[in-house]
C-alpha cells in the first residue's frame, strides 16, 4: 500500500513540475480533488447553481455599482445572471443559443439536503432495474429509464447539465431578457443532448409509434368496429386524472406543481390513464416538461402492473356468467381492408383534429408498411426491430435522465403516482362497465372481459383478458376480440392527447 501511495505521489509530482504555471498551485489543485468526489457530493446541501442561480457574491456584480446606470450597460449583466432596472439579482445561466435560463427553487421533500435526495434515488433506480430485470415488468423499457436515473443521480458527473455559454458579449434585449453572443459554449452531458433532440423535438415518441404500428394487427378492429366504443370508454380514466389534477392545485395552490401552469399539468398527468408511454411523453414534453419523468415513469409503471391491477377489478365487477360468455369467432379481413384503415383513419385525423396527425400519422405509415407486403417488408423489418429498439434505449435514457432528485423527489410527484394509479383503474373500470352497457342492448353478447383491454397497453392487456377468461373456462379464448378494444385504445388515447394539445398549448 505504501508503495503505491509513494507511486501515486511522485506521479503528481511529475505532473506537476510538468503542468503549466506553478507547482504549487497544480499541486494545491491535486489536493482539492477529493471536493469533486462522489462522496463529497453526496454531502452537499444545496443544488448545483445553475439550477437554482444562487451563485456566491464574488461570482456576480456589486449592485451599488450599477446604480444610475443605463440598462443596456454590460456592468448589469455576468455570465451568471444579471440585475434588473430595480437593482435585483437574477441568477441562472446562458444557453448554447445565448438565451438567459432562469435558476428556480428547488423543493425536495421534508426539505432534505440535495446529496441526500440524490442518495435516496439511487436505489430507488436499483429497484425499477430489478423489476425489469427479475419481475419482467416492462424491461424494454424500465431497464434504460432505471439506468438513466441511476446517471442522472450520480454527484457532480454532469451527465444531464445542459449547455452553457460563457464570455460573450452579453446585452439586453428591449424585452428586458439579456442575451449573449459569441460566447465559449461548455458542452453539456450526453443525456442533456438526448433529451433535447429526441423529447424536447417530440421524435423519439413519433418514432416508437411507427414501430407499434408496424407492430399491430387492427384486422380484431376492423372486423368488429364496435370495439372501438369500449377503447373510447376506457379514456374515461383520462378526464379523471385531468380533473383530479385541477383538484390538487385548487386545494395546494397553483405552485403544487412546481410553476407550471395547472391547465397543463393536468393535461400531462391526464394522459397517465390512457396507460400509452409514448403518447405521455409527446403530450407531457410539449405542455408539462418539468413533469415528465414523474409522468413517464407513471405511465410505463402502470403499464407493467397491468397484470396486477387488471384482473381483481375485472372479477369485482363481472359475474361469473358474464365472464362464461362466448363470443363468436371474428371473420377474415380482407386484405384490401387492412391496406385502406391506415389511409382513411389518417385522413379523417387530418380533416377533424390535425394536432393528432404526428402521432396517427407515424401509427398508420407503421401499419401500412406492414400490411403492404413483401414489397416493403424491409421498411416494416426496421421498424418494428431495430428503429424500436434503438429509440426505446434512447427514450428510456432521456425520461430517466428527469428522475435527478431535484424534479423526482417532492410532493407533485407523489400526487401524480397517486393520480396515475387511479386513472388506470377508472379507465379499466370503464372499458368493463361499457361492454356490460352495451349487452343491454345487442343480440351478440359481448365478454365484458374484453372492456379492460381498451386501455393502451398493447398487447399486455389483450393478453390479461384473455388470461383471466381462462381461468374461468379453459376452453374460451377470447384474446383476437380482446385485440379490437386494445388497438382502438391506441387510437383513441393519441386522439385525446391531440384534443389536450390543441386545447392548452
Amino acid at each position: 500500500m505504501r508503495k503505491l501511495f509513494t507511486l501515486f505521489m511522485l506521479a503528481a509530482f511529475a505532473f506537476a513540475a510538468h503542468a503549466e504555471g506553478d507547482w504549487q498551485t497544480t499541486l494545491g489543485k491535486v489536493s482539492d480533488l477529493s471536493g469533486d468526489t462522489g462522496i463529497s457530493g453526496f454531502c452537499r446541501k444545496e443544488p448545483p447553481a445553475y439550477i437554482t442561480g444562487n451563485y456566491p457574491a464574488e461570482a456576480r456584480i456589486d449592485a451599488g455599482l450599477v446604480a444610475g446606470l443605463n440598462p443596456q450597460d454590460a456592468r448589469y449583466m455576468t455570465p451568471n445572471g444579471y440585475y434588473d432596472k430595480q437593482g435585483t439579482w437574477h441568477g441562472g445561466y446562458f444557453d448554447d443559443s445565448g438565451a438567459f435560463v432562469a435558476g428556480h427553487e428547488v423543493k425536495t421533500l421534508f426539505g432534505m439536503p440535495y446529496g441526500l435526495g440524490q442518495l435516496i434515488m439511487i436505489p430507488l433506480c436499483l429497484i425499477m432495474i430489478y423489476l425489469a430485470i427479475v419481475k419482467g415488468f416492462e424491461p424494454l423499457l424500465l431497464l434504460p429509464i432505471g439506468f438513466g436515473g441511476l446517471l442522472a443521480n450520480c454527484p457532480l458527473a454532469g451527465v444531464t447539465a445542459p449547455a452553457m455559454m460563457h464570455d460573450g458579449m452579453v446585452s439586453m434585449l428591449a424585452s428586458g431578457v439579456p442575451v449573449m453572443n459569441g460566447g465559449i459554449i461548455e458542452p453539456g452531458g450526453f443525456l442533456f443532448y438526448f433529451f433535447r433532440f429526441g423529447i424536447d423535438t417530440g421524435i423519439f415518441p413519433i418514432m416508437i409509434f411507427m414501430g407499434v404500428g408496424a407492430m399491430t394487427d387492427f384486422a380484431p378492429l376492423i372486423a368488429n368496429p364496435k370495439m372501438a366504443l369500449l377503447g373510447g370508454a376506457a379514456q374515461f380514466g383520462i378526464f379523471f386524472a385531468l380533473f383530479g389534477a385541477l383538484g390538487l392545485a385548487a386545494v395546494f395552490g397553483a405552485d403544487f406543481f412546481g410553476g407550471v401552469d395547472p391547465v397543463k399539468a393536468a393535461a400531462s398527468i391526464g394522459i397517465i390513464g390512457g396507460a400509452d408511454g409514448p403518447t405521455a411523453i409527446w403530450l407531457t414534453s410539449r405542455l408539462a416538461p418539468d413533469l415528465l419523468g414523474a409522468i413517464a415513469v407513471a405511465a410505463y409503471s402502470y403499464m407493467a402492473l397491468v397484470p396486477i391491477i387488471q384482473p381483481p377489478i375485472m372479477n369485482a365487477l363481472t359475474t361469473k356468467e358474464e365472464r362464461l360468455i362466448k363470443m363468436p369467432p371474428l371473420r377474415e379481413v380482407k386484405k384490401i381492408e387492412k391496406i385502406c384503415f391506415p389511409l382513411i383513419v389518417l385522413l379523417l385525423c387530418a380533416v377533424l383534429l390535425p394536432s393528432a396527425v404526428p402521432l396517427i400519422g407515424a401509427l398508420m405509415l407503421g401499419n401500412l408498411a406492414k400490411e403492404a407486403g413483401p414489397s416493403v417488408a424491409r421498411i416494416s423489418d426496421t421498424m418494428s426491430n431495430a428503429l424500436i429498439n434503438i429509440v426505446t434505449i434512447m427514450l428510456g435514457l432521456s425520461v430517466g435522465s428527469k428522475l435527478a432528485c431535484e424534479k423526482f423527489l417532492s410532493g407533485t410527484t407523489l400526487g401524480i403516482l397517486a393520480l396515475g394509479l387511479v386513472a388506470f383503474c377508472v379507465g379499466t373500470a370503464a372499458g368493463v362497465l361499457m361492454a356490460k352497457l352495451m349487452n343491454l342492448f345487442a343480440k351478440e353478447k359481448v365478454n365484458p372481459l374484453i372492456g379492460s383491454a381498451g386501455v393502451s397497453a398493447v398487447p399486455m392487456a389483450a393478453r390479461v383478458s384473455n388470461k383471466v377468461s381462462l381461468s374461468n373456462d379453459p376452453t374460451n379464448f377470447i384474446l383476437m376480440q380482446a385485440m379490437g378494444p386494445n388497438v382502438s385504445g391506441v387510437i383513441g388515447s393519441a386522439v385525446v392527447a391531440g384534443v389536450l394539445y390543441t386545447l392548452c398549448r
